[in-house]
């Protein structure tokens, strides 16, 4: 088994599943729900973590059904001469046996959004196994999910399976009030929420650090934050430099990059010795908090 796919339930073989949809529906002006499900979906498992995230291939306009990859050391592999089909990394919004459900935002362009738009009945992707990230230490006293539109599913999730447990507070970081969501939790729990409207989300400069550094976390507090590349860096630097928490106090996801295209094609502008380099950075055996320190300097060096 790939240790990309560790800590799935026990007799499960690690593959690429088919997925169909069974339907879609508007969750408000900025998001929608896919509901999958199939034959191949029937052993389709869960790490019971909130924030489990799912890479999903897509179908070209021309052909019914995505080309399908293989599981890999990696996580996935195309056989050799196929083309790799059209591809974006999704949270589980919620998983049932044989089904689950993947919120999409919807804006203009991208590959993901334009199929969402259209999703219908019978269509189909592949998805492969679901991976966490969230890692809340034992003996917190509470937590703060903070995102922006493409990282609240996410956070309304670990939201809904951990609330019961530890005080919790949503910041969410919308484009309009239309797109406020809410976790769905039994009555009795309570989940603060803090809405920031109108900024981020490629719109204007976020506002997610300025709210962290009024909410004040320290170390009896968990941060999990789900954003833009470079606001997940500020964050994080707060946190780290200037509040000096420990690494396992927070876990700063970069969800999507501002300018992607711009910031791909400045990354395969630079020095293949600085590419060598960042990746030498992550394979070595240093603490991983210093790593990414240093992978972040050397990003912002060049301007990514």
């Amino acid at each position: 088994m790939s240790t990309k796919y560790a800590g799935l339930p026990a007799g499960y073989v690690p593959r690429i599943h088919r997925a169909e949809v069974l339907g879609a529906r508007r969750l408000g002006p900025g998001m929608i729900r896919v509901r999958f499900g199939g034959e191949d979906l029937a052993d389709y498992p869960t790490t019971g973590v909130g924030d489990e995230y799912v890479r999903v291939f897509f179908a070209e306009a021309s052909e019914a059904e995505p080309r399908m990859p293989r599981i890999a050391d990696r996580g996935w592999d195309f056989p050799e001469g196929v083309e790799p089909a059209p591809m974006r990394t999704y949270t589980v919004r919620a998983h049932r046996p044989g089904e689950i459900d993947i919120d999409f935002v919807v804006h203009a362009g991208g590959v993901a959004a334009a199929w969402a738009l259209q999703a219908s009945p019978g269509q189909v992707v592949a998805v492969n196994p679901p991976c966490p990230l969230y890692e809340a230490p034992p003996g917190i006293a509470r937590q703060i999910l903070a995102a922006d539109e493409p990282g609240l599913p996410a956070a309304l999730r670990i939201a809904e399976l951990t609330a019961g447990r530890i005080a919790t507070t949503v910041v969410a970081e919308i484009r309009e009030p239309g797109n406020r969501l809410t976790a769905e939790v039994p009555a009795g729990v309570h989940i603060d929420y803090v809405w920031v409207e109108g900024t981020g989300n490629g719109r204007t400069p976020s506002q997610l650090l300025s709210v962290l550094r009024r909410l004040a976390p320290g170390e009896d507090t968990y941060v999990w934050l789900a954003s833009e590349t470079r606001v997940i860096r500020e964050v994080r630097k707060h946190l780290r430099h200037e509040r000096k928490l420990p690494g396992e106090a927070y876990k700063c996801v970069g969800y999507w990059i501002e300018r992607a295209e711009e910031w791909r094609a400045r990354w395969e502008a630079l020095a293949p010795e600085f590419r060598a380099h960042i990746e030498e950075l992550y394979e070595s055996d240093r603490p991983v908090e210093d790593v990414i320190d240093e992978v972040n300097a050397l990003y912002e060096s060049v301007g990514l």
